[in-house]
């Protein structure tokens, strides 16, 4: 996170939310130390969130912010605060192509150390615990949608600063893949397949899928809407790959069978991913 911070998105003057975006506004407004002063911004928070949440925030969290906090002073020393492409007569801002490039490869970074930091169980402090606090006063509004808005008001608080459109617009895009790439570092890059078949022929799909495809299923019983008669549901889960096969197969079984697939963002158990490893992980 202080790598995706420090040399991709503050040499932009990004603010993609959060208490580090609030701390790269007021290192371009007063020359302040961005790591200095997001950890005088979490100190509060998490005294605040203590106090009206209770004691939730984990040893995990505490050290987090204040490791985060390190490091970014230390890169701040180290790096500096130059960009990584400049242009002669601006050294301050690269050209539209690379901004993007830029901007995508901050939230990138910052998404993995966020993701890594979620899988331990932890929080990122700063505005999550602001989001958790009106979430409990705002109990009608989900929690995704008011961490949105708080970092969405740091996004036009640097627009109002700064007075350029395109901060904002490029504060949003780094939202964005960041969020995305934390959801594949929760769930996995993997994919699988959970598929519901309905067929008059099930026994010789229930062969194929255990014995040809070495996988398990479900039966589950279920009535037509139409005819209003019984039929059995098989569910499975099988991988990426396997699903040309099966589908191929299910053809030559019964070309009329009805099937539903689903996206299965992590499968754990038997044949796929640990439960335990990801359980304790």
């Amino acid at each position: 996170m202080a790598v995706g911070i420090v040399v991709f998105i503050s040499p932009l003057k990004l603010a993609p939310g959060g208490v580090y975006g609030v701390a790269i506004i007021f290192h371009y407004l007063f020359g302040l130390p961005i790591g200095l002063v997001g950890i005088c911004l979490e100190i509060p928070l998490l005294l605040l969130g203590i106090r009206m949440l209770g004691a939730k925030f984990g040893a995990k969290t505490v050290v987090g912010i204040f490791s985060l906090a390190g490091f970014i002073s230390l890169l701040e020393f180290v790096y500096g605060y130059r960009p990584l492409i400049s242009l002669p007569g601006n050294p301050a801002i690269a050209d539209p192509t690379a901004n993007f490039i830029i901007s995508l490869f901050g939230g990138v970074i910052v998404g993995v150390g966020l993701g890594l930091i979620f899988r331990t169980r932890a929080t990122s402090g700063g505005t999550d615990i602001i989001a958790m606090i009106a979430a409990k006063y705002l109990k009608h509004i989900p929690l995704g949608t008011i961490l949105m808005m708080v970092d969405s008001m740091v996004v036009i608080l640097a627009l109002v600063v700064f007075d350029d459109w395109t901060i904002p617009l490029y504060s949003w895009f780094v939202i964005y893949v960041t969020g995305f790439t934390v959801d594949k570092m929760i769930s996995g890059f993997d994919r699988r397949k959970a598929l519901f078949i309905i067929s008059n022929h099930h026994e010789e799909i229930k062969d194929v899928i255990i014995n040809k495809m070495r996988r398990g299923g479900t039966y589950f019983k279920g009535t037509g809407m139409y005819h209003e008669v019984e039929k059995k549901i098989i569910f499975t889960t099988i991988t990426n790959k396997e699903l040309p096969g099966l589908l191929y197969n299910i053809h030559e079984i019964d070309a009329d069978a009805f099937i539903s697939i689903l996206d299965a963002t992590d499968v754990l158990g038997e044949g796929f991913n640990s439960l335990r490893e990801r359980a304790l992980q």
